[in-house]
């Protein structure tokens, strides 16, 4: 089944009888090329490209739950190649690029808007960072553009400029930037992978691992034991807890971050706006809801909710920042579980164990990561070498000390 205008019309005319499901539900075999744990965004983006860009196409995705569940359903839905330091402006850069012919490549609508993105700062301090980080987007091979207070004014012109606490000097302005719609995101690479013969079973939860003499043979399921030479783990929020399992420790936390969304209104919100002395995002959805979100809830959780005193704070800093959205009713929120690395940054990298590959710590940068992410750890179980954007994710950088501290807030991981 291919999508197209033409379809689309005659599908309208025939009351949508010829509709087909979008992927296939098979019944689990006893052994596979390749096993990919987690269907969400960046597993079943690994699979699409295990299959497209290296031939495999004997692989099973194994989601505990239903597809796409997990993260890539509970964020704010923004796409951005803005990083400064090498490691994460390769990696992101290269992203945003598979972002842009993604749709076309997976014959698939994921309403990616490059909207632009605005990050706004409050001192002189702030606009000598940003003048640098935008130097290093434009170094890297991406757009980026400084603007003054009256630049932001003639794009951001409901904003509170005069706030006495954090006036706004400017912003930098990233157009290839944007947001797309996380569901799609999912949908579009199972769809992708379905097609190459990827196996994506649903409901069914690892809950051990097949090791013989230090190399991992497989997974043990509810479903039943699945073996398979090559395993990967790409599990989100439950990285640690899914790395127990196999024996060995991973250097992250897991911690709830929230989003937000209100009713639906006119369009007035034409980019994606970041305020970071309040730490707070916000974006219009194409139904007409303002989605926005703020800091991480600050304790180790499992739970996909958050608590009320960062609901109060993320609204206070909206408020501060615009406060013509203070009418609005604020429909819903949910919250990610976010596995926090040390220094902020990913890890793509094989495990200690043979065999058992990890993709694991995107803190804040999962959604915008996930063509990259799943062709990087594509690359990686394929090849077993690091594709040369994702070089510097592997885990000795822990050990050695040649960590990639974007935010330059230390190793502590509640602080990323």
């Amino acid at each position: 089944m291919r999508f197209s205008a033409l379809r689309i019309l005659k599908e309208g005319l025939t009351g949508n009888t010829g509709w087909g499901p979008l992927w296939r539900t098979p019944e689990p075999k006893a052994s596979y090329d390749a096993i990919i744990i987690g269907g969400g965004g960046h597993g079943l983006s690994t699979a699409y490209y295990l299959a497209k860009n290296h031939g495999l196409t004997n692989i099973a995705v194994i989601e505990k739950g239903y597809l796409g569940g997990g993260n890539v359903g509970r964020n704010t839905t923004i796409v951005r190649a803005n990083y400064m330091l090498p490691g994460n402006s390769e990696f992101y850069s290269h992203s945003l690029k598979l972002w842009e012919g993604m749709e076309a490549d997976l014959n698939f609508n994921a309403m990616h808007s490059q909207r632009g993105i605005i990050n706004l700062f409050h001192s002189d301090g702030q606009r000598d960072a940003y003048a640098r980080r935008g130097n290093a987007m434009i170094n890297q091979g991406d757009d980026a553009i400084l603007l003054d207070t009256q630049g932001c004014r003639k794009l951001l012109p409901y904003l509170d400029y005069d706030q006495t606490r954090f006036p706004i000097y400017g912003g930098l302005y990233h157009k290839r930037g944007g947001t797309a719609r996380h569901d799609a995101v999912a949908w579009g690479y199972a769809r992708g992978a379905d097609q190459l013969g990827v196996d994506l079973i649903q409901q069914c939860e690892v809950t051990g691992f097949l090791i013989e003499n230090g190399v991992c043979k497989g997974v043990q399921t509810t479903r039943g034991d699945i073996r398979a030479p090559k395993v990967g783990m790409v599990v989100a929020g439950r990285s640690g807890q899914v790395a127990e399992m196999a024996g060995f420790r991973l250097p992250v936390e897991s911690h709830v971050l929230q989003a937000f969304v209100t009713e639906g209104l006119k369009p007035c919100i034409d980019h994606v706006i970041t305020y970071g002395m309040g730490h707070f995002y916000i974006s219009q959805s194409d139904k007409g809801g303002l989605v926005f979100g703020g800091d991480l809830d600050y304790y180790p959780s499992y739970a996909q909710r958050g608590n009320l005193p960062m609901a109060e704070h993320v609204v206070e800093a909206g408020m501060t920042l615009m406060p013509m959205i203070g009418k609005a009713k604020m429909l819903r929120s949910w919250g990610g579980i976010m596995d926090m690395t040390p220094d902020g940054s990913p890890i793509i990298d094989k495990s200690p164990i043979e065999g058992l590959y990890v993709d694991a710590g995107w803190c804040y940068g999962g959604f915008k990561a996930v063509p990259a992410s799943g062709w990087c750890m594509a690359h990686l179980m394929a090849t077993d070498h690091s594709h040369d954007v994702a070089k510097r994710f592997r885990l000795d950088r822990f050990r050695t000390g040649h960590v990639i501290d974007e935010e330059s807030t230390g190793s502590q991981h509640n602080l990323h």
